[in-house]
């Protein structure tokens, strides 16, 4: 039987980039490498994202194995999101388009001094 993540997708970058891709995903995986959050605070934390594109973002990285999403049984509901271990192991990778996208916003902002 052939493996449906490995025909999904035609090489690793590719792979990596349906799992985490996109404008929100690599955000909310930012906010959570170092701290459990609510909802709200993650909400607020990501100016422009809807309500409806985080709870379904947050629902991809879950069903990804890359979040964890623990509900309290308290009236009002309360829902903390944190990353998992596999979860964890992506913050290198996003560490490396911090860096990336420092040096060239460097780079631009050199570019527009020098014209």
């Amino acid at each position: 039987m052939e493996n449906t993540a490995n025909s999904e997708y035609g090489c690793p970058v590719e792979a990596t980039l349906g799992v985490i891709g996109g404008k929100w995903k690599p955000l909310i995986l930012w906010q959570l490498k170092e701290e459990i959050l609510r909802y709200n605070k993650l909400q607020q934390a990501l100016p422009g994202i809807s309500p409806r594109m985080l709870t379904k973002q947050l629902k991809e990285l879950e069903e990804d194995g890359l979040v964890n999403r623990k509900m309290y049984p308290e009236i009002p509901p309360r829902v903390e999101y944190s990353l998992t271990d596999f979860g964890k192991t992506v913050i290198p990778v996003l560490e490396a388009l911090a860096q990336w996208g420092l040096t060239y916003m460097d780079i631009r902002q050199s570019e527009k001094c020098h014209k």
